[in-house]
């Protein structure tokens, strides 16, 4: 973990800048055209039971938490953009966001916030681990692991080919060694959030402690 009174490297979604316009814009496009985006939340909702603790690390313009929340869990949103964040308070208010990355995600950072230390689910989807600092994929996992209660796991999913332009691509060989480095362990591995089999174009993982 950087040194708390450091300032943290910028992710490759901030190093995007303006080639990142559009994402949010998309989703509130499928969101009104009643297209199904929440394939990820229904994933979530299976893996807990009700009234879970979930933290939505990276929420974007808040479709999963949202979703999750209306199924009565208590969820926490993280998300570091502005523009997302605006977005993500425009449609569901009564979703708490705070406007951090996940290594600001700090115990103090959360307590101050009123929000949880500990979850019994992390859900990082959405490609959201292909935009952190480069060098800091170990600390982001092991970040997660940490806010993990007994028992917790990590939702996780991104693309193996074709994703975002400004994101890294994370070869599944990779994305295992940064894993156990972190002190986290893989126990299932999908091609997608429907649980289809393992494929080369897009990757689910289920985290738990090692």
């Amino acid at each position: 973990m950087p040194d708390a009174s450091d300032p943290l490297p910028p992710t490759r979604w901030a190093l995007g800048g303006a080639r990142n316009a559009g994402y949010g814009d998309r989703f509130a496009q499928l969101l009104d055209a009643g297209e199904d985006i929440v394939g990820e939340a229904r994933l979530a909702d299976a893996m807990v039971p009700r009234g879970a603790r979930i933290l939505d690390a990276g929420s974007g313009m808040g479709r999963i938490g949202a979703w999750l929340q209306d199924r009565g869990h208590h969820v926490v949103a993280a998300e570091p953009d502005p523009v997302l964040v605006t977005q993500s308070r425009d449609l569901w208010p009564d979703l708490a966001v705070l406007p951090l990355e996940i290594l600001a995600l700090t115990d103090a950072a959360l307590t101050a916030a009123d929000a949880p230390t500990s979850y019994d689910l992390v859900v990082c989807v959405g490609n959201v681990l292909t935009f952190v600092a480069d060098g800091t994929e170990v600390a982001v996992l092991t970040r997660l692991r940490d806010l993990l209660a007994p028992g917790g796991r990590i939702l996780a999913g991104f693309h193996l080919v074709g994703g975002p332009a400004t994101a890294r691509a994370y070869d599944p060989d990779d994305f295992v060694a940064d894993v156990t480095a972190a002190g986290l362990r893989v126990d299932h591995r999908f091609g997608g959030y429907d649980l289809r089999p393992v494929d080369d174009q897009y990757a689910v993982w289920l985290l738990s402690r090692g």
